[in-house]
C-alpha cells in the first residue's frame, strides 16, 4: 500500500484543464507556418492591419506605395500663393521698366528743335522707350515660363506648393515630371486662357469630373502626371 495524498486517496493523476486560447497558451500554427511566427499567427478570415483604401483619394505608386491624392483646396490653395509670388516679381519689374522708360522718354525734351536732326533725336528716344518696355514684358513671360515649368519639371513643385505640401509626380514612377511633362502641363492651361481665360479656369477645375478615381486635371492626362500629397 502507498500513501500519498491524503485529498486523493485513490492515487488518480488530477486531469490539467484545457489549454483556453489567450490564457497563456500560444496558439497552434497550422502547418506550413514557420514555429518563430507561431505566436503572432493571424487566422484566417481576419484582415490584416488597416491600409488606405487604393481608389478612394489614395494610388500606388512606383518607389512610394500607397500616397495620398492632393485635395481640390490644397491645390487652390497653391496657386493662389504661386500668384501673390508671380504678383510680386510682375511689380518689381513693371515699376523698374516703367521708370526706365519714363527716363528714356524724357530724354526727348533734351533734343533741340533748332538742331537738323530735332526730329530723329525725339524718334530714337521714344524707340528706346518702346524698347525699355517690350524688354520688361518679355523678362515677365520668361519668368512665368520658367517658374512654373523648371519647378515642376525638376522638383515637383512650385512654391505655392511647397507651402501646402503637395507635389507633382509622374503616374508611372513617382518621379518629378522631367522637361518634357512639365513643359505639357504648363502649356495645356496657357493656351486655354486664349479662350478670355475660360478655358484656363476649365483646366484648373477638371480634376472635379475626372471619372478615374486620380483626381487627373486635363493638363495632368495629357503630361502622365498626378499631383499627390508630399510623403
Amino acid at each position: 500500500m502507498s500513501f500519498g495524498d491524503p485529498n486523493n486517496p485513490y492515487g488518480q493523476q488530477p486531469q490539467q484543464p484545457p489549454a483556453q486560447p489567450g490564457y497563456g497558451y500560444p496558439q497552434q500554427a497550422p502547418q506550413g507556418v514557420p514555429p518563430q511566427q507561431a505566436y503572432g499567427y493571424q487566422q484566417p478570415g481576419y484582415p490584416p492591419a488597416a491600409q488606405p483604401p487604393v481608389g478612394h483619394g489614395f494610388v500606388q505608386l512606383p518607389a512610394l506605395g500607397t500616397v495620398q491624392l492632393a485635395s481640390m483646396g490644397s491645390r487652390f490653395g497653391a496657386r493662389l500663393i504661386d500668384g501673390v509670388v508671380i504678383g510680386i516679381i510682375y511689380g518689381i519689374f513693371t515699376a523698374v521698366g516703367l521708370l526706365g522708360a519714363l527716363g528714356l522718354a524724357d530724354e526727348a525734351d533734351k533734343c533741340d528743335w533748332r538742331d537738323a536732326d530735332y526730329y530723329a533725336c525725339r524718334d530714337d528716344a521714344f524707340m528706346n522707350a518702346l524698347f525699355v518696355g517690350l524688354g520688361v514684358m518679355a523678362a515677365l513671360l520668361l519668368i512665368t515660363l520658367l517658374y512654373e515649368w523648371l519647378m515642376i519639371s525638376f522638383a515637383g513643385a512650385t512654391l505655392g506648393k511647397m507651402a501646402v505640401g503637395i507635389k507633382v509626380v509622374k503616374d508611372d514612377t513617382g518621379q518629378a515630371p522631367g522637361i518634357g511633362g512639365g513643359f505639357v502641363r504648363w502649356v495645356i492651361p496657357q493656351l486655354g486662357g486664349l479662350l478670355c481665360g475660360i478655358g484656363t479656369l476649365l483646366v484648373f477645375l477638371s480634376p472635379l469630373w475626372d471619372n478615374s478615381g486620380r483626381q487627373a486635371g486635363w493638363h495632368d492626362k495629357a503630361a502622365h502626371t498626378l499631383v499627390i500629397k508630399k510623403p
